[in-house]
């Protein structure tokens, strides 16, 4: 989940390379998205289905959040990954296990986050308190916690698990802007409308929307991978 980007690029043009490629399948996410919450309002089957999805939920309890966004965020992104030989190399099964382990981790923290803002802001889903949370979902918890966060576990787990290696990039100039302004960038044109959908469902059902549209997100970027590693193979 990475944008690739050298010391002598700018971080904008980095992030927005990576948003071009990332532009029709991001409006198709979009598209699902939309289409979850307007059956939750409008078809009764999907309202039933995301209903007892709720109910799951409160039984299961937090393990819930650890369960699902593991399994989403990190378990079935290496699976794909590890279907294909031409990707097969491209993560260990060692990464792949932080990975799954980090998202289940991080869906604790999202729960979380998502309640907190239920409770500062409001439980209602009318249109200004679902633009105040997605601006501070996007433009202070994702620049100052939630990116730099993923960047620099990303970064330990692809140099060996290697703290010196992180002190080190940690040290170089332009950090933020090398390791996580592409990744603002690339992300935002994607999920600031994602995130809109989201808050626009009842608090309980956030997450398990969230957690969709991130198997879908982490799923088209190790397709991108993978075929990106297939071209060069053919080469």
């Amino acid at each position: 989940m990475s944008v690739p980007v050298s010391l002598d690029e700018a971080p904008w043009k980095a992030g927005l390379r990576s948003a071009r490629a990332n532009l029709i399948p991001g409006l198709a996410l979009q598209a699902f998205a939309l289409a979850v919450v307007l059956g939750y309002y409008w078809s009764e089957p999907v309202h039933e289905l995301l209903t007892q999805i709720t109910e799951l939920r409160a039984r299961i309890g937090w393990p819930f959040a650890v369960l699902s966004t593991g399994l989403f965020g990190g378990l079935l992104p290496l699976l794909y990954l590890k279907s294909s030989p031409a990707s097969r190399d491209q993560l260990t099964w060692k990464q792949g296990s932080l990975y799954t382990a980090y998202w289940a981790y991080k869906g604790i923290e999202i729960s979380a986050w998502y309640l907190f803002l239920a409770w500062a802001i409001g439980d209602s889903n009318n249109i200004g308190k679902v633009a105040i949370k997605t601006l501070l979902d996007q433009f202070i918890w994702c620049p100052l916690w939630a990116v730099p966060s993923t960047a620099v576990f990303y970064f330990w787990c692809q140099h060996g698990c290697r703290l010196d290696a992180v002190l080190a990039d940690l040290r170089q100039p332009r950090w933020y802007a090398r390791r996580v302004l592409p990744q603002l960038f690339a992300n935002t044109g994607v999920w600031l409308p994602l995130v809109c959908i989201i808050f626009a469902l009842p608090t309980p059902l956030q997450l398990p929307l969230q957690n969709l549209v991130l198997c879908f997100y982490c799923l088209l970027l190790a397709h991108m991978t993978r075929r990106t590693q297939t071209r060069r193979n053919g080469e």
